[in-house]
């Protein structure tokens, strides 16, 4: 409208602008987007975080194969009953420490008492009677010299002299023996070492070959593994061996490696001996996994800890 028509100068002034500002400006969701903020300062100046690199190439690896095994004492012993006779001192139990010399076990040594004093006794008779042919064979020589007694009669004692001898010499070594099994009735301990298990009770009756306990040395430990003859043949003894001991989490590195020169002819395989270092926890028995090396072979390996 016109000035004419009664509007004031300021209003169409004010009308005009809007129109135009509707007219440059474009509506939301047309036209070119708003450009994004501008990144602060702080933003700007951090350093993006690095990156690590790894050389990814070709290398010799080892070659391993692994055998199931059990942990064994070098030094290990049933002791056993050597005479017959009840238990009637049983001073250890599974688990004790003993010492070298210690008794652990004692047989009722009524028995091998009596025998021990019958053989003295033995040894007594059979003295006194070679005494006695000694001196009658001394005397027949000399009533010989003199014409009084003929050499028959001087043979026959000196036949008697000599079987004298001898029951001397049986009875001495029946008595060695009759000793040696009254020493049997004590049982003691031939090292130092640990009892591993018990085999009989006080009040058992003891009878020749019967076990009765059973000693180790726990200083001294050695991984026992069956390996194939296939495998065998391709092993390296060259200190690379490893014994993975999952009872104990750890894994050991053997001192010393013997190849048994005998091979199953059931399982096909020959049983290899590993010498450990001492380790606290190791016991006979334990199950272990023997890693032992073949070779090596070229392949492209990357750290584990490159892998995600």
């Amino acid at each position: 409208r016109t000035m004419a028509d009664g509007c004031t100068p300021t209003l169409a002034a004010a009308a005009a602008t809007a129109v135009a500002a509707a007219l440059t400006w474009p509506a939301f969701g047309q036209g070119a987007p708003m450009a994004p903020p501008a990144p602060s300062a702080a933003a700007s100046s951090k350093p993006p975080p690095a990156a690590g690199t790894i050389a990814v190439a070709a290398r010799d690896l080892p070659q391993m194969v692994a055998v199931e095994g059990t942990i064994e004492a070098v030094r290990q012993a049933t002791l056993g009953a050597q005479v017959a006779g009840r238990i009637v001192e049983l001073g250890v139990k599974a688990g004790d420490t003993v010492r070298a010399g210690q008794v652990l076990v004692r047989i009722d040594a009524r028995t091998a008492d009596a025998a021990v004093a019958a053989s003295r006794s033995q040894i007594a008779e059979a003295e006194a009677n070679l005494a006695n042919a000694q001196r009658i064979h001394e005397r027949n020589r000399a009533l010989l010299a003199q014409k009084f007694v003929s050499q028959a009669a001087v043979d026959q004692s000196e036949a008697t002299f000599k079987a004298a001898q001898a029951q001397v010499a049986s009875v001495r070594a029946n008595a060695g023996s009759a000793s040696a099994a009254q020493s049997f009735t004590v049982i003691v301990a031939p090292y130092a070492g640990v009892v591993g298990a018990t085999h009989a009770e006080l009040g058992d009756m003891a009878t020749p070959g019967r076990p009765l306990l059973t000693v180790f040395d726990p200083r001294e430990l050695r991984a026992v593994a069956a390996v194939p003859q296939a495998t065998l043949a391709k092993l390296k003894l060259d200190g690379s061996a490893r014994v993975d001991v999952p009872a104990l989490g750890r894994t050991l590195t053997p001192v010393r490696a013997t190849v048994i020169p005998l091979a199953d002819n059931r399982s096909h395989t020959t049983r290899v001996r590993l010498d450990l270092p001492a380790a606290d926890g190791l016991l006979p028995g334990q199950f272990v996994r023997v890693r032992f090396a073949t070779g090596t072979a070229r392949m492209i390996a990357v750290p584990e800890t490159a892998l995600l």
